[in-house]
C-alpha cells in the first residue's frame, strides 16, 4: 500500500512539473517576454517649462546681460500638423529611434524639437553698455546699464517704421533643437496589475539619461539689427527621464515621459555680423506623449 501511495505522489509531482514547465515555456514564448534585438521608433509632441536665465549679448558696440529672463514654450495644441508631412516640424515634437542591446537596456538617438520664447511684456534688469553709432536705429538705447529695469514690450512687427525697434526680441522657435543620445532601462510591470497576456497589453516603466547638442535656429532682433536666420550648433545639453510605456498587440505603443535637463548655450548666433552672439544656460522640464512601434530586426 505504501509503495502505491509513493507511486501516486511521484505521478502527481511529475504532472505538476510538466504543467509548470509548459506554462513557463508558454510565457517565455510570448513576443513581449524578451526585448533583445528589437528596434523601436516613435513620434510625439511636448510641452516645456524653463527656469529663469541670464542672457548675455555681445557685439562690436555693446555688451549687456539680461538678469533672470523669463521664457515660455509655444504650444500648438492638438493639431493636424503633427501628422502632416509638409508641416510636421512646425509644432513642438519628439522623434526617437532605438535598439535593445538586451532585454532591459536600449540605446537611441532622437530630436527633441522644443521652442523657447523670451517673454515679451516683461520688465527685467539689464547690466552692461550699448554704444551704437548714432546712425543706427538702436542707438536710442545707448548708455550704461547697472541693474536697470528694461521693458521688453510685445507685439512688435517691424512694419510700423514710426515705432522704434524693441530693445530685444529673442526666440529659439525653429527651434530649441536638442539632438541627443539616450541610454535607457525598461522593466515590465504588468504583473503588478495582474495583466496575464502581455502580447495583448503590456505596461512598462522606463528611465534613462541623455546627452546631446543644441542646434537651434534663433530668431533674435538685438537693438533693431537684422536677425541671423540659419541653424547653428550653439551648445550642449544633458537630461534624465522617467516614463510609462503602454504596448498593444506586441508592436504598437503609447509612451508618456517626464524629461528634465540642463542646457548650456555659449555660442548663439543672433545677427549676420560675426561679432554678434549670445550665451545662456537654463534648466528645462519637458512633458512628452508619443506614439510608436517596436519590431525585431
Amino acid at each position: 500500500m505504501f509503495s502505491n501511495f509513493k507511486l501516486k505522489i511521484v505521478c502527481v509531482l511529475t504532472i505538476f512539473t510538466q504543467v509548470t514547465i509548459a506554462q513557463d515555456k508558454s510565457n517565455s514564448d510570448r513576443y513581449t517576454s524578451h526585448n533583445k534585438g528589437k528596434f523601436y521608433i516613435f513620434w510625439g509632441g511636448n510641452r516645456e517649462s524653463y527656469s529663469k536665465s541670464d542672457i548675455r549679448l555681445t557685439g562690436a558696440n555693446y555688451d549687456f546681460t539680461i538678469d533672470n529672463a523669463v521664457a515660455d514654450d509655444r504650444p500648438k495644441g492638438w493639431h493636424v500638423d503633427y501628422i502632416n508631412p509638409g508641416a510636421m516640424t512646425i509644432p513642438q515634437t519628439n522623434f526617437r529611434m532605438g535598439y535593445y542591446i538586451n532585454d532591459h537596456y536600449n540605446i537611441s538617438i532622437g530630436l527633441d524639437h522644443m521652442k523657447y520664447v523670451l517673454r515679451q511684456n516683461q520688465t527685467a534688469n539689464v547690466s552692461g553698455y550699448v554704444n551704437l553709432p548714432a546712425s543706427e536705429s538702436g542707438s536710442q538705447y545707448n548708455g550704461t546699464y547697472n541693474n536697470t529695469p528694461v521693458n521688453f514690450f510685445e507685439n512688435y512687427t517691424g512694419i510700423d517704421t514710426s515705432t522704434p525697434p524693441p530693445f530685444l526680441t529673442f526666440e529659439h522657435t525653429d527651434g530649441l533643437n536638442y539632438i541627443n543620445t539616450e541610454f535607457c532601462r525598461v522593466d515590465d510591470i504588468s504583473k503588478i496589475f495582474k495583466i496575464a497576456n502581455t502580447d495583448k497589453f503590456q505596461l512598462n516603466v522606463t528611465e534613462g539619461v541623455g546627452l546631446g547638442l543644441l542646434y537651434p535656429k534663433t530668431n533674435a532682433r538685438v537693438l533693431g539689427k537684422q536677425r541671423y536666420d540659419d541653424f547653428h550648433v550653439s551648445g550642449y545639453g544633458v537630461s534624465a527621464k522617467v516614463g510609462l510605456n503602454f504596448t498593444f498587440f506586441k508592436h504598437f505603443f503609447v509612451q508618456t515621459e517626464l524629461k528634465a535637463g540642463f542646457i548650456d548655450m555659449n555660442d548663439i548666433k543672433t545677427t549676420n555680423e560675426t561679432s554678434d552672439k549670445a550665451s545662456q544656460h537654463f534648466l528645462f522640464l519637458q512633458r512628452i506623449i508619443a506614439f510608436g512601434g517596436i519590431f525585431k530586426i
